[in-house]
């Protein structure tokens, strides 16, 4: 009885909702639960549990870390990566010009020889982790400052990277909290520095449907690329670039499937989830409703506005902002969705009910009596909401939007000093020249419609000085600011009298004096605050887990490798049970809306496709990459898995550890699961193997690549 009521309740919500599923979860590998490991097995899994984790060819090591930011998994035995498209995105943009736009119109290597290199790429292969909580409470850490806890931890991780490059000078350690700092565990990795760009397809497809279906389902997107890592040819291990490295040989790759799936089959993800908030408080969330979340979609919504006027008028400026848009929109529109979640789900309530039954437990047992106080934990971030609020608008406004303000504000903290050590007269700043990067009018047009916004938005005392000299003329200051020698990429001599006159005088230089002023202004008197919260916060979740200790528990998503598993299904979507998978007719009908000419007032330009897609998405038969049981190509599909931001790329495995798709999205009613995961509504979307093994082949092309893949 004891473990069945254990599997009735292993991945309930935080609040004990009785209608979540045993879905729910981003779970570590190296401790998994035992009951989670039998859960899986109930629902399909059919293999051990070392072939996850512990044996040699356990399937965890083909899933790499891809870029520091999103998820990857190598499917051959010549290192061969995919991800996601947007995941290469900047990748592919970086190679593009007006003359041979791979954004544009993809790109497909003939040979290792044309294969791409890509500056500061970098995968990473999870080699173990393992608790290192005893060795972090020994020093107890929670005695000290926010400022020596970090030191600490930097200071044990230090040691613990000197010891294991003795071992082996290619592993890198990370050391972090877990279960919001109740827990820490020391992970190690080796990084592969040398990452190329071997096939992309053109945006239409990779990015099909733009911010319209942005996590929206049902969905056609294409959301792939493919990468491959590159090694020493004498050790086999990581290299910086060189012409001379050769492809890696991986210990483990993945094995694609083409027999597809069913609704109701186990699906797996494994990868490297970003950030959640799953423990935080009803106050926690409330202050990030209304002053972050509100905030930032407001200010992005004025500034995509410009971005986007001046990327459909030139196609040098789309190349440049294609990959900042996106970054952009992506949680502008994130931050809308979470917070009509909030709303609709009753997730504030919800929280404050569970937080009367953790004080319940605290009267009855005396657990964390006279230490955690839930009421002063809701006082303490009434402080701090209106400081909060501001600060997103100036984080969202001046934080590295503008070129121009990017530099002043280094410039005000201290640039980096070059030139010799004991000449100070020959030391100098530099900006080095970056305008490939940017475009002046964009910048221009873009910081004007900024800085009116921001003085509309936020309370006179958080206006920065330099507004007095603004009046209403927001395009002729700019201008002014763009004159600025800190646009130069000349020297600044700046110990010569002369040039210390001139950058006083600098309007650009006193912009970014004022702004470090006005932002240490706003965070005054909140550095305690903060620290106060997060030890009740981490005092909260405590007593959670110890209330519900009968349950196993994962941590919140800290950009470690995490596990989740569900099955292929649909949902409820507009009263009505959804498809759990698209095919090419969806596609081709949309296409027809991305025709200027024949679709005439439902146009819509985020749904262009090039004529040769039109030709091979209008077919009746995809050959061998048809389905089964659909008896067409399947475009995406949906699980019930658990996921959030870095899971991008995220290999999906069915249950013998195959790779049936990429998880890229999740659906619009998934966007509060970074602090509420709903069983009912929340749907991971997954990019279908067979559709990217299609455009490879009808498209690309590329036989050397669907040879290696298959081999």
């Amino acid at each position: 009885m004891r473990k069945l009521f254990i599997f009735a309740l292993l991945a309930q919500s935080f609040f004990g909702a009785s209608k979540a599923k045993a879905d729910e979860g981003m779970w570590t590998l190296s401790n998994l639960p035992q009951a989670v490991y039998e859960k899986m097995q109930e629902e399909g899994y059919h293999l051990p549990y070392g072939q996850l984790y512990n044996d040699k060819n356990a399937i965890m090591k083909s899933v790499v870390n891809f870029g520091g930011y999103c998820s990857g998994v190598v499917v051959s035995s010549d290192g061969l990566v995919f991800t996601n498209h947007h995941c290469g995105f900047e990748a592919i943009r970086s190679h593009s010009t007006v003359e041979h736009d791979y954004m544009l119109n993809g790109f497909v290597s003939k040979s290792f020889e044309e294969e791409l290199p890509n500056e500061n790429l970098f995968v990473s292969f999870m080699i173990s982790q393992r608790d290192y909580t005893a060795e972090v409470m020994k020093h107890n850490i929670y005695s000290l400052s926010n400022a020596k806890r970090e030191a600490l931890l930097d200071s044990l991780e230090s040691k613990e990277q000197e010891r294991v490059h003795k071992e082996d000078s290619t592993l890198r350690v990370e050391l972090k909290p877990f279960y919001e700092g109740n827990k820490f565990y020391l992970t190690t990795y080796r990084d592969f520095e040398d990452v190329r760009l071997v096939f992309a397809i053109p945006k239409s497809m990779g990015k099909f449907g733009g911010e319209t279906d942005n996590w929206m389902w049902p969905r056609q997107t294409c959301d792939f690329s493919v990468f491959r890592i590159y090694c020493d040819p004498k050790t086999g291990g990581p290299a910086k670039y060189s012409k001379d490295n050769v492809p890696y040989h991986p210990e483990v790759y993945a094995r694609v499937s083409n027999e597809g799936y069913k609704e109701g089959d186990f699906a797996m993800t494994m990868g490297y989830p970003g950030s959640t908030e799953r423990y935080l408080s009803s106050f926690g969330i409330q202050l990030m409703r209304d002053a972050t979340n509100a905030p930032r979609y407001q200010v992005r919504t004025v500034r995509q506005r410009e971005m986007l006027r001046h990327m459909r008028a030139d196609e040098a400026v789309r190349i440049k902002y294609d990959s900042k848009y996106a970054q952009s929109a992506n949680y502008w529109k994130n931050a809308l969705g979470m917070n009509k979640c909030i709303d609709s789900l009753e997730i504030i309530q919800l929280k404050q009910r569970h937080e009367a039954r953790i004080k319940h437990y605290q009267d009855s047992t005396g657990y964390l009596k006279g230490q955690l106080d839930i009421d002063k934990l809701g006082g303490l971030y009434a402080q701090l909401t209106d400081k909060r609020k501001a600060l997103t608008y100036f984080m969202e406004t001046f934080g590295r939007t503008n070129e121009i303000v990017t530099r002043a504000m280094r410039y005000a903290m201290g640039a980096p000093i070059y030139g010799p050590e004991d000449n100070k007269k020959k030391q100098y700043n530099q900006f080095k020249d970056n305008s490939e990067t940017w475009d002046l009018a964009t910048e221009k047009d873009v910081l004007a419609a900024l800085l009116k916004n921001y003085k509309d938005q936020v309370p006179a005392e958080y206006v920065p000085e330099f507004y007095k000299t603004i009046g209403n003329d927001y395009k002729g200051y700019v201008e002014k600011l763009y004159n600025s020698r800190l646009m130069s990429s000349e020297p600044i001599y700046f110990n010569k009298k002369k040039v210390q006159k001139e950058m006083q005088n600098d309007i650009a230089v006193q912009m970014g004096q004022d702004l470090l002023a006005t932002m240490q202004l706003i965070r005054k008197g909140t550095e305690e605050i903060f620290q106060t919260i997060d030890d009740q916060e981490r005092m909260l979740c405590d007593a959670k887990i110890r209330m519900e200790e009968d349950m196993p528990h994962y941590s919140d998503a800290n950009f470690t490798l995490r596990m989740s598993y569900g099955q292929v299904g649909g949902y409820l979507l507009n009263g009505k049970k959804s498809s759990y998978y698209t095919e090419p007719s969806s596609l081709y009908k949309k296409m027809l809306l991305g025709d200027e000419k024949t679709a005439g007032k439902d146009y819509n330009f985020e749904y262009y496709a090039e004529p040769i897609m039109h030709e091979l998405f209008s077919a009746k038969d995809f050959g061998q990459y048809n389905d089964p049981v659909s008896g067409t190509m399947n475009l995406c599909f949906l699980t019930s898995n658990d996921i959030t931001g870095g899971n991008s790329g995220s290999p999906v495995f069915d249950g013998n550890n195959r790779l049936i798709g990429l998880a890229f999205d999740g659906n619009w009613d998934s966007l509060s699961a970074d602090i509420f995961f709903d069983a009912e509504l929340a749907r991971c979307i997954c990019v279908d193997i067979r559709y990217m093994l299609f455009m490879m082949d009808k498209w690309g092309k590329a036989d050397r690549l669907i040879k290696e893949i298959n081999k």
